[in-house]
C-alpha cells in the first residue's frame, strides 16, 4: 500500500462514483417527461453541452481542488507537502486526456439513457409533462454525473502513480493554489482528522540476545556448543534436586545391635564365654527349682 493512500480526501472522492447510477436515472427521469419538442440530436447535444461542458472545463483549466467537503475546504496554506504533490500530478496532462475520453464515454451512455426513455415513462404518469422541464432536470442530472465520474477518474489517477514518482513530484506553488484548483465552500484550518499512515510491525525478538559473532560464545563449535548446554542442564538438575540430610558429627549414632561373626574354630573371647554362661544358669535353675517341688511329697 502506497503510503499517500492514507489520505482520506483521495478515498472520499473516488467513492463519489456511487453517485453516478443515482443522477443516471435523474437523466432517464428527465427524457420521459413529455412529448420531444426538438429533433433528438438537438435534444441530446443540448442536455451534452450544459452537463459536460463547464465540468470538462474545470478539469482543463483549474482541476477540482479535492480537499474540500461539500461546502467546507481545507485552506491551501494548511496542506502538507505530501497533499501539495498530490496537487501537482493533479495537474498532470494525463488528467486532461482522461477528461475528454470519460466525457465521450458519458455521451455515448446519454444516448442509451434516450432511447429507453419511453419505458420510463409509462410508470411515472404523475409528473408533470413540460418537455423543457424535463430537458432541463436532465441536463442538470448529467451534469452531476459528469462531476462525479470526472472527479474521481482523475483521483484514480493520481493513486495509481508509484510512490517513487509522488516522492520525487515537486510540491505546488502555495501561492498559485488559488488560481490554479476550484476552491469552493467555506475555508476552515481543518475538516477532516489526520490519518497516520501504517508502519510495518517490528519483528519480535527472544529477550536473550544471540551472541556477537566477535564474542568467544560465539566462535565455539557445535560440540562445545551441545557440551556446555549439557553441563547447563546437569548443574541445574542438582541444584533443583533435595540435597541428603548431613548428620552432625557431634550427634551419637543409634546403636545398632553386634553381630559377632568368627571363623570357624576361632574361640570366643572371655566376656562372651561368660555372658553366655549366666545366661544359661539363670535358664537351668527355675527348671531344677520345678522338679524339686514335684518329687517331695
Amino acid at each position: 500500500m502506497r503510503s499517500f493512500w492514507s489520505d482520506p480526501y483521495l478515498w472520499i472522492h473516488l467513492s463519489g462514483l456511487a453517485a453516478f447510477p443515482l443522477f443516471l436515472e435523474g437523466c432517464l427521469v428527465g427524457f420521459s417527461i413529455g412529448d420531444p419538442i426538438f429533433p433528438v440530436w438537438l435534444e441530446l447535444f443540448l442536455v451534452a453541452v450544459v452537463g459536460i461542458a463547464p465540468v470538462l472545463w474545470m478539469q482543463w483549466q483549474r482541476p477540482f481542488y479535492i480537499f474540500s467537503l461539500v461546502a467546507v475546504t481545507v485552506k491551501p496554506e494548511r496542506l502538507t507537502d505530501e497533499q501539495r504533490r498530490l496537487l501537482t500530478l493533479f495537474k498532470l496532462p494525463r488528467n486532461r486526456v482522461l477528461a475528454i475520453v470519460a466525457s465521450l464515454a458519458l455521451v455515448v451512455v446519454l444516448q442509451k439513457v434516450y432511447a429507453l426513455a419511453p419505458i420510463a415513462a409509462a410508470s411515472l404518469p404523475f409528473l408533470p409533462q413540460v418537455r423543457l422541464v424535463g430537458l432541463l432536470l436532465a441536463a442538470i442530472a448529467f451534469l452531476a454525473c459528469n462531476l462525479f465520474v470526472q472527479v474521481p477518474v482523475s483521483v484514480a489517477s493520481v493513486m495509481l502513480t508509484s510512490e517513487t514518482k509522488v516522492g520525487a513530484t515537486a510540491p505546488y506553488p502555495l501561492e498559485q493554489i488559488q488560481r490554479g484548483f476550484t476552491l469552493l465552500g467555506l475555508r476552515l484550518n481543518q475538516i477532516l482528522p489526520p490519518v497516520i499512515p501504517p508502519t510495518k510491525s517490528l519483528a519480535r525478538t527472544d529477550s536473550v540476545k544471540a551472541p556477537d559473532a566477535t564474542t568467544p560464545e560465539a566462535a565455539q563449535s557445535p560440540v562445545e556448543a551441545n557440551s556446555l548446554a549439557s553441563d547447563l542442564w546437569t548443574d541445574a538438575a542438582a541444584v533443583s534436586a533435595p540435597e541428603p540430610a548431613i548428620v552432625s558429627p557431634t550427634e551419637p549414632l543409634p546403636p545398632e545391635p553386634s553381630r559377632v561373626e568368627l571363623s570357624e574354630g576361632e574361640p570366643l573371647p572371655q566376656s562372651e564365654t561368660d555372658a553366655i554362661n549366666a545366661e544359661l544358669k539363670t535358664k537351668v535353675e527355675p527348671e531344677n527349682t520345678e522338679s524339686e517341688s514335684h518329687q517331695t511329697p
